[in-house]
């Protein structure tokens, strides 16, 4: 095993604890897989950070920073389809780096998973909290009042610091937190059946804006496509569609969600690869589609409001759509949010069957099968973020966080490629074992190093926490070193 830092876990041991399943319960198809992902994907993203990008960063060319994302995502997708589907068991990028690169680099990406899927999990609550307060004084004329409604904090560009806006907390993001808390720790199919209703609805809502807006495109918003750059870096220009697609990249994470549910699905091995790749694809497409329309419907400019889509059709002059794509979107943003918690509770679980993280960690509730301790406990937190903390920053955050474990995923699979080729693989990256990998590895690594400078800080501030903890406890009761 060499040093017991770089000690690898056993292939064939996490193949074999891919059948034992420690109490989960095997009930997801492949289409359940494809709409998990999607309902991941298709969210905060699509309804809330196009318009910011688009304004703060790209201009019309946000379309080019969603195809970079995109493509990043795509390399990094084809990796994670290939280790899904050698090793298919819950714990996503932190047991793959676990197969690959050792006990201390599998912490160090299992930690960054856990900021990854919290914060995602918060900024969605965000986002949902701007739709449902527009929704309700557009039906009802009652404005929620902003105290209730918005973060306490805010992040000052001109003080580079956190300042108090006077709000008490954004009370809509942390009840819709505890709601979906609740649905999870009642049991996974639940969940997916709950998530295959809302995915339905909030596509419909996006194929509705799509056909709805495309007649009101002014060719004109579209000029110049690519805005000079306005003398800094990220603000317009080539440098702008880069940054715009680190902003982005939060619209993609999703599919990475699916791996994580490894051990509570039917066919693993054939499914994953189907769920990854799918929802990937398939919400690629929108993607470019609704950016593309709705920076031809309003200037980009004017689109760095919480609800871009809503100003797009308010142009349009079609007011009964605007209530419908509301509608849409809090239930876009609620499905995301059942996958962002669903995946990270699955993370810690992982940890703590490895001894990593204590064993109350890996309790399974034994009348719906779920990991109830860790569900609870990341509801709570994300709850509190969500209360009181700015989109920005929680937003950059799950970005940079998403970014640092496709790295390592697709370093993983060059590693096993040439560590283990005799493994069983029921589907392989194409292109060999060097070229895809190392596309997602310097692609997802481009895009960090496009990060502004405060959101790498907070990520190697969380990292400093994350070792701190390992080397006091995870290290001393870690079963791998034991053994």
């Amino acid at each position: 095993m060499g040093h017991p830092l770089f000690a690898t876990k056993s292939l064939d041991k996490l193949r074999a604890d891919a059948e034992f399943v420690y109490g989960l319960k095997r009930t997801l198809s492949a289409l359940d897989l494809v709409l998990l992902g999607i309902g991941a994907i298709i969210g905060t993203g699509i309804f809330v950070l196009t318009g910011r990008a688009a304004a703060a960063n790209a201009g019309p060319a946000v379309v080019l920073s969603f195809t970079v994302a995109g493509i990043a995502s795509a390399f990094a997708g084809l990796c994670y389809a290939e280790m899904a589907s050698m090793i298919p068991i819950a714990g996503s990028a932190y047991t793959y780096s676990y197969a690959t690169m050792g006990e201390l680099v599998a912490w160090i990406i299992g930690w960054d998973l856990i900021l990854e899927y919290l914060v995602g999990a918060a900024t969605v609550s965000v986002g949902w909290s701007g739709y449902m307060v527009a929704f309700i004084t557009n039906v009802t004329g009652w404005k929620v009042p902003a105290s209730w409604a918005s973060s306490p904090l805010v992040w000052s560009e001109v003080h580079r610091h956190v300042q108090f806006t006077g709000a008490i907390v954004n009370l809509p993001a942390v009840l819709i937190t505890l709601f979906v808390t609740a649905i999870l720790v009642v049991g996974i199919k639940e969940s997916a059946r709950f998530n295959s209703v809302i995915v339905v609805i909030k596509v419909a809502a996006v194929l509705l804006f799509i056909v709805a807006a495309a007649p009101f495109i002014r060719t004109e918003n579209w000029h110049p496509f690519i805005p000079d750059n306005a003398g800094t870096f990220g603000h317009y220009g080539i440098s702008g569609i880069l940054q715009g697609a680190t902003m982005v990249f939060f619209a993609y994470i999703g599919f990475d969600a699916v791996s994580t549910a490894a051990q509570e699905t039917r066919n693993p091995r054939r499914d994953l690869p189907i769920g990854i790749l799918g929802s990937l694809a398939i919400c690629t497409v929108l993607y470019i589609t609704v950016s593309l329309i709705l920076t031809g419907v309003v200037h980009y400019t004017k689109l760095s409001v919480p609800n871009p889509i809503a100003i797009g059709i308010a142009a349009t002059g079609v007011r009964w759509l605007e209530t419908a794509v509301e509608i849409g979107a809090i239930a876009g943003l609620s499905s995301v949010m059942v996958v962002m918690l669903l995946g990270q509770p699955r993370i810690f679980f992982s940890m703590a069957v490895d001894g990593l993280l204590p064993s109350v960690a890996a309790k399974v509730h034994p009348r719906f099968g779920t990991p109830y301790v860790t569900t609870i406990t990341t509801g709570l937190a994300c709850a509190v973020a969500g209360g009181l903390l700015p989109i920005d920053i929680l937003g950059e955050l799950t970005s940079i966080g998403t970014l640092f474990a496709f790295v390592l995923v697709s370093l993983g699979v060059m590693i096993l490629r040439l560590k283990r080729p005799d493994i069983p693989r029921s589907f392989k990256v194409p292109g060999g074992a060097f070229v895809i990998p190392i596309l997602g590895a310097v692609s997802s690594g481009g895009l960090m190093y496009t990060a502004t400078t405060h959101t790498l800080i907070r990520l190697f501030a969380w990292m400093a926490i994350g070792l701190v903890i390992y080397f006091f406890y995870g290290r001393k009761h870690s079963k791998l070193r034991r053994s």
